[in-house]
């Protein structure tokens, strides 16, 4: 897929008379030379795959450094006693954010939306939709269209990576590609797909990378549910018809700004923010020892 811009694919469905997914898919088709039906069957086998680690998280696995596990039960199981605030879809939604990001840090198989430290998002608010809406697999699969071409301009305008953009470069992008997703679930127009991810984006504009001891799992897993939650309140206000004042390309441009002048110690080196708090440098020394032991 070669856009350059949000606008491109907005100006080639409105040319064409086409939706953005079919945008998206028939340039993954002409870029790989493959058909339609092999361009879904590798859809489909990406969204089998959030399907499978969703259905195969338990709880009972932590991380080798003993960070992370089982908030994604702990918070499942809240919800069903009826304790939650924000229960219904938005408790699920929570829930499998956890879930989904502490798989990762538990070294099992998951879908990289658009980084591993970032998985949680995009599943987290399609699959408990899927189960609440009774949602079709073609639905589900033209959502990840959208979803890849918002994730794709984004890359290639800006960046994806902690390493280069912060925490606003994973977890704000796989924001902006779930918010993209769940408007053209709801039937919200190009139009709205484009506002729902300037929205998503400007909210987590700054997050800064400092994972503690250098470890995607603390703050990352909790991240996941913020993306999670920025999502679906930037798809509900732009399906409002609420709008961004900055364009779509713009604020990805911003972003990307953002992330080139964001000191070092903010882009993944753990050499600040909840890295470098007391806690956060006792919790790598402690690794270091432990590590050192071994």
């Amino acid at each position: 897929m070669a856009f350059h811009s949000v606008a491109e694919i907005l100006e080639l469905a409105k040319l064409e008379d086409i939706p953005f997914w079919e945008v998206v898919l028939r340039s993954d088709m002409e870029e790989r030379q493959v058909t339609r039906e092999e361009s879904m069957a590798k859809m489909l086998i990406t969204w089998q795959a959030m399907r499978d680690a969703a259905d195969a998280y338990t709880g009972t696995r932590r991380s080798v450094s003993g960070l992370v596990g089982g908030d994604g039960m702990r918070m499942r199981q809240y919800q069903l006693r009826g304790k939650a605030i924000a229960g219904g879809y938005v408790g699920e939604v929570i829930a499998e954010a956890l879930s989904m990001a502490e798989s990762n840090a538990c070294m099992r198989r998951i879908v990289a939306a658009p980084t591993a430290g970032a998985c949680g998002v995009l599943p987290a608010v399609l699959l408990p939709l899927q189960k609440d809406k009774d949602l079709t697999q073609r639905q589900i699969l033209e959502a990840f269209y959208v979803a890849s071409g918002v994730g794709m301009v984004i890359a290639h305008n800006a960046c994806i990576s902690g390493a280069s953009g912060g925490c606003q470069a994973e977890i704000g992008t796989a924001s902006a590609m779930a918010a993209a997703a769940l408007v053209s679930l709801k039937g919200g127009s190009d139009k709205m797909i484009a506002q729902a991810v300037a929205i998503a984006l400007s909210n987590l504009m700054g997050l800064v990378c400092d994972p503690v001891a250098g470890l995607v799992e603390v703050p990352c897993v909790k991240r996941n549910v913020i993306g999670a939650m920025n999502a679906i309140s930037a798809a509900d206000m732009a399906l409002a018809g609420i709008e961004c004042v900055v364009p779509v390309d713009e604020v990805i441009e911003a972003m990307g700004e953002v992330g080139r002048s964001m000191p070092v110690q903010f882009r993944e080196t753990a050499l600040g923010g909840l890295a470098n708090t007391p806690t956060g440098r006792a919790v790598r020394d402690r690794m270091q020892e432990h590590q050192e032991w071994k």
